[in-house]
C-alpha cells in the first residue's frame, strides 16, 4: 500500500480490511487522529481527504490510495502551530481536548472550501462532530477568528 499523508508518501504493507483510521494510529504512529464510535456517529477521527473532511473510521485505507490524507498532525510547521490551533487555544475551544483535532479537521476543510460560510452554515457543520465539554459556542467563536486572521493575511 501506498499513502501520501501529511505530505509525506508512506509504502507498507496492510490488510486490504484495515480502515484509514487504523492506519493511521497503528501503522504511521499519527495518534492525533482519535478513535471512539468507530460509526461515523462522533467525528473524531475526521480526516481531510483531497481537502474534503471525511471520517476515517468508515473509509478503508486502500481507499486513499491516490488521494492526500491530512491529519492533525499536519496542521502545524514544525512547533508553530497553525492559525486555527492558536484560535482554538485563544478562545478556549479546548477543554478535555478528544474532539479537538476531529473540530480542527472539520473547521479546516471548511475554512479553505467555503471561507465566507454563513454563521449559521458553519454552526450546521460544526455540529456534525460531537463535543461534550464546550457547548459549541467557543469553537464556533474559533474558527470565526482563524477566518478573520485569514482574511487579515490576505489583504
Amino acid at each position: 500500500m501506498r499513502l501520501t499523508v501529511n505530505g509525506r508518501v508512506h509504502e507498507f504493507d496492510a490488510a486490504p480490511t484495515a480502515s484509514l483510521l487504523e492506519t493511521l494510529r497503528d501503522r504511521l504512529a499519527l495518534t492525533g487522529t482519535k478513535v471512539a464510535c468507530s460509526r461515523g456517529e462522533c467525528g473524531v477521527c475526521t480526516v481531510l481527504l483531497d481537502g474534503a473532511p471525511i471520517r476515517a473510521c468508515l473509509m478503508f485505507a486502500v481507499q486513499a490510495q491516490g488521494a492526500a490524507v491530512r491529519t492533525v498532525e499536519g496542521l502545524a510547521t514544525g512547533d508553530v502551530l497553525g492559525s486555527l490551533q492558536r484560535a482554538f487555544i485563544a478562545h478556549h475551544g479546548v477543554q478535555c481536548g478528544f474532539c479537538t483535532p476531529g473540530f480542527l479537521m472539520l473547521a479546516t476543510g471548511v475554512l479553505e472550501g467555503e471561507p465566507d460560510i454563513a454563521d449559521d452554515a458553519l454552526q450546521e457543520v460544526l455540529s456534525s462532530n460531537l463535543c461534550r465539554c464546550t457547548g459549541y459556542r467557543n469553537i464556533v467563536a474559533a474558527v470565526r477568528a482563524a477566518i478573520a486572521e485569514l482574511r487579515g493575511a490576505s489583504a
